[in-house]
């Protein structure tokens, strides 16, 4: 056991140094993985230090826990498809906001009264962020695991019904710090704040999800921050608030990305896309070309330069590592290839990026899209793989789209554009791609995976 304070301090500095070096790590792919192994051995100090405090006790209960959540881990880390990892990380946000609002309500049930007006403070806020992480995290893993629609989910009066509900639990909150110290008061903030984490997240469509995903992680953050004030945790401050800043951070950017207000993300129903007037699609004579495998083979061959840009259709398809070998078979003949990742490509920030080192491709081919974007007026070929709102040009040319001003690929300057795709469809956005009309344009309808092998196939062909 460890029973000396300096010694504590020590091991619990040297967790948080892990902690900060492993953002800093995590913020390029060549270094996340360094980074993701700092995190880990991070937390393991913080863990390891706490066990062997003075006072710990009932072993049983915390060796059964620990062993649960080491088999939940391992199985979910070896097992979870990447195409499933965002949901994967709104379920392990919502298991830390969880545990802050549980670890909220166990303190105020054992202190029985005997609280300083700063403890209920942190409770409060534990308990009630805490909560709408949880709940929200759940609703945003019944959209992304299609237990629930996509699309957004709205009634009449539902923002009347959210503020209500908010201003319910704030009012509980405020009870509480005024010194009420009646145990129900407390459940019911959490039984309101868990209803307003449902309510929050219901009214977001597919297109907002790295938002939320991100926002989601910042209020976990947040949480945990607020439960080591609880129990008096340095480790657990410091950690909260890494988590709660760089979530922020994280939100923002996304926003940015997508054109969009932090005040429209945290007070509208920022997933439901209504149709601008004057948007409807002329019929101006302009068609779809489809075109096939051999063709594009051959215009992928003969290219000085090809941009790969990847989408969520990629992922469902599974296609990363033949995409990479693809690639490979490309720059054996001379042709330079680099992969164009949006930032909100795919279902989380940073998809992409994740799901092509899983295949191995290097990371100096992947462009973020402010370098990227000056590049595709010299790419002959941009091969567009299952991604869509993140290439529409009615972003930039059509004022009266919902997603003008949208920062996009600019995928519609290079030579040619190739997009895979299984349909027509529209992306999350719900709105027609002007893209696919583009003389320059020519669509591959099918799975993508089978589409790429084609491609392998033609490629060595030639």
């Amino acid at each position: 056991m460890i029973s000396d304070p300096d010694v504590v301090g020590l091991l619990y500095l040297l967790a948080i140094i892990c902690f900060v070096l492993a953002l800093r790590f995590l913020s390029s792919p060549r270094t996340a993985r360094r980074g993701n192994w700092l995190g880990g051995l991070g937390m393991a100090v913080a863990i390891g230090t706490t066990l062997l405090l003075d006072g710990i006790s009932n072993w049983e209960l915390i060796l059964a826990g620990g062993a649960v959540g080491t088999i939940v881990g391992i199985i979910g880390a070896r097992r979870v498809k990447m195409t499933a990892m965002p949901q994967m990380v709104a379920l392990f946000n919502g298991v830390g906001g969880g545990a802050a609002a549980l670890v909220a309500l166990a303190e105020f049930h054992v202190a029985d009264g005997r609280l300083a007006s700063e403890e209920v403070v942190s409770i409060v806020l534990s308990a009630l962020i805490g909560s709408i992480s949880f709940a929200g995290s759940l609703i945003a893993f019944g959209k992304l695991q299609e237990l629930l629609s996509g699309r957004p989910i709205v009634f009449a009066g539902q923002n009347v019904a959210n503020g209500v509900v908010l201003l319910g639990s704030a009012a509980l909150g405020v009870a509480l710090v005024a010194g009420l110290e009646e145990q129900w008061a407390l459940v019911a903030l959490l039984a309101l704040a868990l209803a307003f984490g449902v309510l929050f997240v219901l009214p977001i469509g597919g297109a907002d999800m790295p938002v939320v995903i991100s926002l989601l992680n910042a209020f976990t953050g947040l949480a945990a921050s607020a439960t080591g004030f609880v129990l008096d945790s340095t480790v657990l401050i410091v950690s909260g608030m890494l988590v709660g800043a760089s979530g922020t951070m994280l939100t923002l950017l996304m926003a940015k990305a997508m054109n969009r207000s932090v005040a429209n993300v945290l007070f509208g129903a920022f997933g439901q896309v209504q149709q601008a007037v004057g948007s409807e699609r002329v019929d101006d004579g302009r068609t779809v070309r489809a075109t096939t495998a051999d063709d594009v083979a051959v215009q992928l061959s003969y290219a000085r330069r090809v941009v790969v840009v990847p989408g969520y259709g990629l992922a469902v398809a599974q296609a990363q590592h033949d995409v990479r070998q693809l690639a490979e078979l490309l720059e054996q003949k001379g042709v330079e290839v680099a992969y164009a990742i949006h930032p909100v490509a795919g279902r989380m920030p940073g998809h992409m990026n994740v799901l092509l080192a899983e295949a191995n491709v290097p990371y100096d081919q992947l462009k973020e899209m402010d370098e990227v974007n000056p590049e595709f007026a010299q790419t002959d070929v941009a091969l567009v793989i299952g991604a869509n709102d993140v290439v529409n040009p009615a972003a930039r040319n059509d004022p009266s789209s919902p997603i003008h001003g949208m920062p996009i690929l600019e995928v519609d300057k290079a030579t040619s554009v190739v997009v895979m795709k299984r349909s027509m469809a529209p992306g999350f956005a719900g709105i027609d791609n002007e893209l696919f009309l583009d003389p320059r344009t020519t669509m591959l309808f099918g799975n993508a995976k089978d589409f790429v092998v084609k491609l392998i196939g033609s490629v060595k062909a030639l």
